[in-house]
């Protein structure tokens, strides 16, 4: 199947899911300072980051793409950078997952660059081994949480996600900029955890590997392969089903910490691969699931969009061993 093929599928995948859903001015040494600070939580209220917007360390990304219809009723992705220029969070720079964040020369949509490369696009956006990071999206959080998701793989864990994104900003009527972000050029030390993104050769060995789970997060129609948006129908034998579009709550929010534990049975030490369509919706599942105390989570990144195109590895329809959450 075509590259652009591929990215229309997941386009259908991931519209799916988006619908369903200070500086201190005290004397004290910054040691003291920061422990009577608590530390930033993975998932911030809009409250929250409005309070802290003016923290000279926070740095606050756009990590949004763009769905669109054209008249004839295909779906098509753009990195959201217009919608970005019309409005954004005041302060906010844009993190482009299809430029700068994605391996331009790879076949698969929102490839991984280089640990390197990724380092060095973040750095440029003002992300550095001292900051902290918010980020967000307009589609409730999948964007946003692949950003997360790639920011831990190479060790840097001070961000979080915005919970609803763009929409709990403006629902709370807070002000909204057109202003160009003015953060500047940071480093960020790579410290790579290779073990957090996996090819498929490792994700074929865990089929026969008990002490290894699968979690595929697309639909529950797409997972019993009653469609088929890529070259083949069905999913990863042994995976189970938990849509990403299942974490959301009527509100646009993340559901609440025991509806979410409920979604993910397995056993919180055991090796857990996530996978999708292009690595995105998964990566929400890995974030929840990190939040829920998983020790040992991963993101199939290039998932079904490069599985599914080789015929040497398996698929398979129906609901698969565990029924997935409505």
């Amino acid at each position: 199947m075509s590259v652009a093929r591929a990215s229309k599928a997941f386009v259908v995948l991931i519209f799916s899911f988006a619908v369903a859903g200070a500086c201190s001015t005290s004397e004290e040494p910054a040691e003291a300072a920061d422990m009577s600070e608590p530390a930033m939580d993975s998932l911030v209220t809009a409250e929250w980051l409005h309070e802290h917007l003016s923290d000279p360390d926070l740095v606050v990304l756009d990590c949004s793409v763009t769905i669109s219809v054209d008249e004839n009723g295909n779906f098509h992705t753009v990195n959201g950078r217009a919608a970005y220029d019309q409005a954004h969070i005041p302060t906010a720079g844009f993190a482009d997952l299809m430029g700068e964040l994605a391996d331009g020369d790879s076949p698969h949509s929102y490839a991984v660059p280089t640990p390197e490369a990724f380092a060095a696009a973040i750095g440029a956006l003002g992300v550095g081994d001292d900051t902290r990071v918010v980020l967000y999206d307009t589609s409730g959080g999948p964007w946003a949480a692949r950003v997360w998701w790639m920011l831990r793989w190479v060790g840097f864990d001070n961000a979080a996600l915005l919970d609803s994104g763009f929409d709990a900003w403006t629902d709370a009527g807070y002000p909204l900029s057109t202003g160009a972000a003015t953060e500047p050029v940071r480093t960020l030390t790579v410290d790579l955890r290779p073990e957090l993104i996996v090819q498929k050769e490792e994700v074929l060995a865990a089929i026969d590997d008990e002490s290894v789970e699968i979690i595929d997060a697309l639909t529950a129609e797409h997972f019993r392969g009653d469609f088929a948006m890529y070259d083949r129908p069905g999913h990863i034998p042994t995976a189970s089903n938990v849509p990403s579009r299942s974490l959301i709550a009527d509100s646009g929010r993340f559901k609440p910490e025991a509806d979410l534990a409920a979604l993910f049975g397995g056993e919180r030490d055991k090796r857990t691969i996530t996978y999708c369509g292009g690595g995105i919706a998964a990566s929400a599942d890995a974030f929840i699931m990190t939040r829920l105390g998983f020790k040992d989570v991963a993101v199939y990144t290039a998932s079904l969009q490069e599985w599914a195109a080789d015929p040497d590895y398996p698929l398979v329809t129906g609901p698969g061993e565990s029924e997935p959450p409505e």
